[in-house]
């Protein structure tokens, strides 16, 4: 998206909106939404610096590497995915009877074998489930730290960190809750057979599939690597060469390792034979993970934290993740301003959703933690009495973050995440946000086994004081202790209207998961986009320390950039995208899913082959 913001330029107020598509090429079906906004480029919209919402529409054509693949609307169910093949696994799902949480099985196995880089048995996760019933559940699968890590298990004898330690190799890995908690969602919740909810993913992990652009290039990542861990020349063609577009990438120890999950549970994992393969693999090589941490691990189910926006109610993940916490404190901290007066992507806008972001990771910084071992004060965080404090201290310029204590060091949460959402036609609801970490985790592989292990060890506080790969600031509350699950910033989110389903919705992106989840939320509510239109508006991210916005390259005009610099904002501008959000909006009995332009997932539906119910 390099030099977008300059073309916009050369357009001048009173332009219509198909002007702008035709000299820009897009054809994006959302144009139609925008063009209903008023048709025009009014003096008000440009004096509200509110240009670079064309971008949202731009994404699609950008050089940056994004799929345009649109909005799909279906009656029978919905499934949409960071993978056009995880995609279809869960949509054959769903037309053989199986329901969401089957599904939402599948799919997260199909990952394991089509998304490497994220998609895992190796790593752990987050399902938030609400029934047709209207009952929620909040399975939470996170890794945990093995028995003999220790709080200072990354600084050397003069306690500084040592560089990669917890990131790469396997000491980086904690013990992996991906295949409990996918067997403990099915267990309580699933209808099909175990067995046939794995079976399309052994299927390609055997027979394997033929790698798209974005993985070969994803793959070729993985070069630098080989010498010090030869067993990833799985993922190369023989010799180590990198694999090409259209190349067939065959996993056969994966499918070993998915078969025995599928014929005998979660025992093959944590008791049985691949056990004993992650055992070997982690202590002869200099990690701690042992088989008694494996057979000692166990999935919680928690109550999903809620909270309110404008009447719509939000359902979202609990400590150990900070992300629903602190998402639902910025959506109380802005709704006391009138956002859509304000006008989406405007300079005062922009500025009270950095202003709460900055106060709201302040908190994650200050006071959350796995709660089995934290007392983490939730119920002040998500109170509309303390959002009203904290908007209280915002002014009309950008409060410096140095103004904020904070005692602690970065959270170190890495990007490499995937998330997935899903519906069926009975109106249970699933979604679920999963991870290795870093991409392809610690790019330890466990032979004979066939799968990567995690670098989760990383998102604990390693050292007061010392910044993360986002700068993300944590305390002793997300210090390492055995068996303690890291602090994380998944958020998957489920929002109702009127006491029905309305968006099933999550995305990757390491600490800027929230405000990503937020400002979707933000434009569907407040500035009433259609769905493509609020998934692929140009994001932003505050997030307290390092001070400044982040925002995706060419999102910001030069006014609208002078305006927030002359509030006392530092912008910083990145190339790579922000998120990845995979969404479904449910109306009138009809869910229609948009995948992240920015990625390139699907979005498939199922149709009724019944009646409708009445």
């Amino acid at each position: 998206m390099h030099g977008l913001g300059e073309r916009f330029s050369t357009f001048t107020k009173g332009q219509s909106v198909d002007t702008i598509k035709d000299a820009l090429g897009i054809r994006f079906k959302s144009f139609q939404k925008f063009k209903a906004w008023g048709g025009t480029v009014s003096d008000r919209w440009l004096n509200m610096g509110n240009v670079p919402l064309i971008l949202a529409v731009v994404i699609a054509v950008s050089p940056a590497g994004y799929c345009q693949s649109g909005e799909v609307c279906a009656h029978g169910g919905m499934v949409v995915s960071a993978c056009p093949l995880a995609t279809s696994v869960g949509v054959d799902i769903l037309k053989r009877g199986g329901n969401a949480i089957d599904a939402a099985v599948a799919v997260g196995f199909a990952l394991a074998v089509t998304f490497p880089q994220a998609g895992n048995i190796g790593g752990g996760g987050f399902m938030l489930i609400r029934l047709k019933s209207g009952e929620t559940d909040f399975i939470d699968f996170r890794e945990k730290a093995p028995i003999a890590a220790s709080r200072d298990m990354y600084l050397d004898a003069q306690g500084n960190v040592v560089e990669n330690l917890s990131l790469l190799g396997p000491l980086a890995s904690g013990v992996p809750g991906t295949v409990a908690g996918l067997f403990r969602a099915h267990e309580l919740y699933g209808s099909l057979p175990w067995h046939d909810c794995i079976a399309p993913a052994v299927s390609l992990a055997r027979e394997g599939f033929a790698i798209s652009s974005n993985l070969a290039a994803s793959l070729q990542n993985l070069q630098q690597y080989l010498r010090e861990y030869p067993a990833l020349k799985q993922f190369t063609k023989p010799g180590g060469s990198p694999l090409a577009p259209g190349d067939t990438l065959k996993q056969r120890d994966l499918a070993k390792s998915l078969e025995l999950i599928a014929d005998t549970g979660p025992d093959a994992f944590y008791r049985g034979p691949i056990a004993g393969c992650i055992a070997e693999e982690m202590q002869s090589s200099g990690g701690v993970l042992s088989r008694a941490d494996l057979e000692q691990y166990g999935v919680r189910n928690r109550e999903p934290v809620r909270g309110t926006f404008r009447g719509y109610e939000i359902i979202s993940a609990p400590p150990p993740s900070s992300g629903g916490t602190i998402l639902i404190e910025i959506l109380n901290i802005v709704e006391g301003y009138d956002l859509a007066d304000l006008g989406c992507m405007s300079y005062n806008y922009i500025h009270y959703l950095a202003e709460a972001e900055r106060r709201a990771y302040v908190d994650r910084a200050r006071y959350l933690g796995d709660p089995d071992f934290v007392d983490n004060p939730v119920s002040k965080l998500v109170s509309k009495e303390y959002a009203a404090s904290l908007r209280e201290s915002i002014g009309l310029r950008a409060t410096p973050s140095s103004r904020f204590s904070g005692d602690g060091e970065p959270d170190r949460e890495k990007k490499e995440t995937t998330h997935y959402s899903i519906v069926d036609k009975h109106g249970n609801a699933v979604s679920t946000t999963t991870t290795l970490n870093d991409s392809y985790g610690s790019k330890v592989v466990v032979r004979g086994a066939g799968f990567l292990m995690n670098n989760e060890m990383d998102d604990f506080s390693i050292k007061p004081g010392f910044p993360n790969l986002y700068g993300l600031v944590g305390s002793e509350a997300n210090a390492i202790e055995p068996g303690k699950r890291m602090l994380s910033s998944m958020a998957p989110t489920i929002v109702l209207k009127n006491g029905n389903t309305y968006l099933v919705l999550g995305t990757p992106g390491g600490s800027t998961i929230i405000t990503t989840i937020a400002q979707i939320i933000i434009d569907m509510i407040d500035f009433k986009m259609g769905l493509e239109a609020a998934v692929a508006t140009p994001r932003f991210h505050h997030q307290w320390l390092p001070d400044c916005i982040t925002v995706e390259s060419g999102a910001f005009n030069v006014y609208l950039r002078r305006n927030l610099e002359e509030k006392g904002h530092r912008i910083e501008e990145r190339f790579e995208r922000i998120g990845n959000a995979q969404t479904i909006e449910i109306a009138d009995s009809i869910a229609c899913g948009m995948p992240d332009p920015r990625g390139g997932g699907r979005a498939g539906g199922v149709e009724r082959t019944e009646p409708q119910e009445r």
